[in-house]
């Protein structure tokens, strides 16, 4: 089985409790482990594959917290880097819905510092770009770029989530369009959000946004929808994969928990060429990992929720 190296950020979630989802009116908050590659990492270590998290926390006892849930969930943390600056915070509030408001407090998580020993263990393995946070500037971003060049050198399958959030980038939205074009050209996999594959197409049709993707570079589109599905698009082949019914009550994950179990079983496989000659299997697979995305929204906390094997039947 490969091994997934998920490189970005591992922060906390402070998730207010029993509110909408204001966060002006919040006064109680739950501390819960959080950061979407670090989310994607554990959901493939707790499927019994092989997450690497590639990050950086503070060197503060919320960095301990958050690199001993990781290990815990059986992530592999020796690539992790810990800082004098702050461990990352986010402020979650959820609605009845599950749907979040987010206020990020960013530490630690940008200071990464690309390691170029990790060369010799990269090639042919799975490299997952996941982070919301690594096109903000700082050394991750710059680490960020370099592990793409170095994926692309190895021979390794690229995936990449840009996990768009607007309280990031209000005002800001053409810059981040600009900073993902490069991911987006070279991944071999790129995951979306309904949202963030009508802003980086600049077109409100899925099927259309698929098409200039494709364009791009990439090879591989998922658009996930909620309990709409998820529209899959490869070779000029689009179909919308349903997901199942649940009562969602956090969203947070979901979407990590998806890309998780996608990423899961094409890391079985033993080489990448089925993923890109293969729509059935494709299309199976995706349908996997939308009950991955699913059954996550039924608990709260991201990593608390992902499911095992057999919750998915894998």
């Amino acid at each position: 089985m490969k091994k997934v190296f998920c490189v970005g950020e591992l922060l906390i979630d402070f998730v207010a409790e029993k509110q909408g989802n204001d966060l002006s009116k919040a006064t109680d908050f739950t501390k819960k482990a959080g950061g979407a590659p670090a989310n994607v990492a554990c959901a493939i270590a707790k499927l019994g594959g092989r997450g690497i998290f590639l990050g950086c926390v503070g060197n503060d006892p919320f960095g301990t917290f958050l690199l001993d849930v990781l290990k815990k969930e059986g992530v592999d943390i020796s690539l992790a880097q810990r800082s004098k600056t702050f461990t990352t915070l986010a402020f979650v509030s959820l609605a009845e819905d599950g749907e979040r408001d987010f206020v990020f407090c960013r530490g630690a998580d940008k200071a990464l510092e690309y390691d170029p020993t990790l060369r010799k263990i990269l090639h042919g393995n799975i490299l997952h770009l996941g982070a919301a946070t690594a096109l903000l500037g700082g050394s991750l971003e710059k680490a960020y770029g370099k592990y793409l060049f170095d994926a692309l050198t190895k021979e390794m399958f690229i995936s990449f989530d840009p996990n768009f959030r607007g309280d990031l980038w209000r005002g800001d939205e053409d810059t981040f369009i600009k900073k993902c074009t490069p991911f987006i050209e070279k991944s071999h996999l790129c995951k979306f959000s309904l949202e963030e594959a009508q802003l980086l197409s600049g077109k409100t049709d899925p099927s259309e946004a698929c098409d200039v993707l494709h364009d791009a570079g990439t090879k591989i589109i998922t658009v996930t929808m909620g309990k709409e599905g998820t529209l899959l698009s490869m070779g000029g082949t689009k179909k919308t994969i349903p997901s199942i019914e649940v009562s969602p009550v956090d969203t947070t994950g979901a979407g990590d928990a998806f890309i998780g179990c996608l990423l899961y079983q094409i890391s079985g496989l033993g080489n990448f060429d089925p993923v890109f000659e293969d729509f059935a299997l494709l299309e199976k697979m995706v349908a996997k990992a939308n009950v991955a995305g699913a059954i996550t929204t039924t608990n709260y906390g991201a990593i608390a929720a992902l499911p095992t094997k057999d919750q998915i039947g894998i």
